[in-house]
């Protein structure tokens, strides 16, 4: 196994490696601009060397083969399958899915999975249903199905204990799911304004699919890019006006790496009993305290809380004392325990994987902070975002008190045109995801919105942004790759 610390995946050769070197990897090496733009394009060349992929937009090989397999079993020409792992899932997939195709759809039970045959004119919502749920089979699961080895049981309850530590939530009211989207849609669904037909409310410019649910799954999102000045006062007033579902912020944001200011946006929200849904994934629980400003706080574990790349999870915390607890915690204990549950096998990987957050977290804030010294005052970059540069006051005033400025930063370059050969040069791991033990860099903008980089520059997000996940290597060692890649 290839030690990415020591010996990085950077160039062509790299190209479709799994970051990490392992089986069940959370995303592949993309070593040029040519092979991003190659992916998000779908060029064959490119496509067929990736041997894994982040698991929402790229199904895993071990996937691939369930599908194959429930393929040649279930279905007649013309027509496709969708493998989910729960009956509320397949149930809700089933309607939305006949919803939005404007086809039959039938479903029937597979080997322990959950099986929706429809016409191959669907193929793409069914894959969107894929992305945008988070609820499908993990890799580890698929490949214990083709072993014969499908386990039953489970360990969230486990890994619930584990959050509830680092975010000082109860173990009670946490919930834990197959992704971060996935407890973020099941908290969008338990939402009572959602019933009743009211729009959601996001704040600031979020990760992709966070925006895409609302969009998607709700009844649509009103969106504010930037929480400052007069548009910031008005969405404060129609906040307190009762006028949203819920508002959903991340803190930090990302890529542009903001945070709100939540002693403003917490009073509005309480004063109309508006549910905040707060996301602490881009800085991780072990640095920001955002459960005391929230009803509901999500987090992706796949992230900085395993820190190792090879699991997919999420989690939501209901506060114990928001009033609006009681709307929360049946719909999300239903959803993490029968639309979207965590393998076991899965759960345990994760929690040895979070053994070792506290130590990786102090290196990290550490090295992060050391390359935005170097980055800022580099005469090649013309932006740095980072909590420690980036709308400071608000961040601080919700750090912990040991905590940092987290290790996720954002650049662009003085000549944005110079990008493709920057990223080219760049001697460090190059691919999608973020909170890898090695550091990881990627066009993030290129590779979320690569369809709208219009509407992305609208919203001040550069197309040519280079997002930086900050890892363990000596900070010497990741500021000479960036500084020979800059020269």
């Amino acid at each position: 196994m290839r030690d990415l610390l020591a010996n990085p995946a950077w160039q062509e050769e790299d190209l479709g490696l799994p970051l990490p070197d392992t089986t069940h990897a959370c995303s592949v090496c993309l070593p040029n601009w040519e092979s991003v733009v190659g992916y998000e394009e779908g060029r064959e060349k490119i496509i067929r060397r990736l041997r894994t992929g982040y698991p929402r937009f790229f199904k895993h090989p071990t996937v691939e083969r369930l599908f194959e397999n429930a393929r040649a079993e279930l279905t007649s020409d013309g027509e496709d399958v969708l493998i989910l792992p729960t009956r509320l899932s397949a149930q809700r997939a089933h309607r939305w899915l006949e919803r939005q195709a404007e086809t039959a759809i039938r479903t029937t039970s597979y080997h322990g999975f959950q099986a929706l045959i429809f016409p191959e004119k669907a193929r793409s919502l069914a894959n969107s249903y894929w992305r945008f749920s988070g609820e499908g089979a993990s890799s580890r699961q698929a490949q214990d199905y083709l072993d014969g080895a499908l386990r039953e049981g489970s360990k969230s309850h486990l890994v619930a204990r584990a959050v509830a530590k680092l975010n000082g939530g109860a173990a009670e009211n946490t919930f834990v799911f197959a992704s971060g989207i996935s407890a973020a849609l099941a908290v969008l669904r338990a939402l009572p304004g959602i019933r009743e037909g009211k729009k959601t409310l996001q704040i600031e410019f979020p990760y992709v699919d966070s925006l895409k649910i609302q969009e998607r799954f709700g009844n649509g999102a009103a969106y504010l890019n930037e929480a400052t000045g007069e548009s910031f006062d008005e969405a404060l007033r129609r906040i307190r006006a009762g006028e949203f579902a819920g508002v959903f912020t991340e803190v930090p944001s990302n890529p542009l790496l903001r945070t709100v200011d939540l002693s403003l946006l917490a009073d509005a929200c309480r004063s109309s009993r508006t549910p905040l849904i707060l996301d602490d994934s881009a800085a991780g629980p072990l640095n920001v305290d955002a459960l005391p400003h929230c009803d509901v706080l999500t987090s992706s574990l796949t992230k900085w809380v395993s820190g190792a790349g090879d699991v997919m999870a999420g989690a939501a915390t209901v506060r114990a004392d928001s009033p609006l607890a009681a709307e929360f915690l049946g719909p999300l204990a239903e959803d993490s325990a029968e639309c979207a549950p965590l393998y076991i096998a899965d759960a345990e990987i994760l929690l040895s994987n979070m053994k070792g957050y506290a130590k990786r977290n102090t290196a990290v804030n550490f090295n992060a902070l050391a390359l935005v010294a170097f980055l800022k005052d580099h005469p090649a970059v013309a932006s740095v975002w980072h909590p420690s540069v980036t709308q400071t006051d608000n961040y601080t005033a919700i750090m912990r008190k040991n905590g940092g400025f987290g290790g996720l930063l954002s650049i662009v370059l003085t000549n944005p045109k110079k990008a493709p050969k920057v990223y080219d040069a760049l001697k460090l791991s190059k691919g999608p995801s973020f909170g890898t033990p090695f550091t990881l860099v990627c066009p993030y903008t290129l590779l979320a919105h690569y369809d709208e980089l219009d509407w992305t520059e609208d919203c001040g997000v550069p197309a040519n942004l280079l997002r930086i996940s900050v890892g363990l290597e000596s900070p010497d060692t990741i500021i000479a790759a960036f500084a020979e890649a800059l020269a």
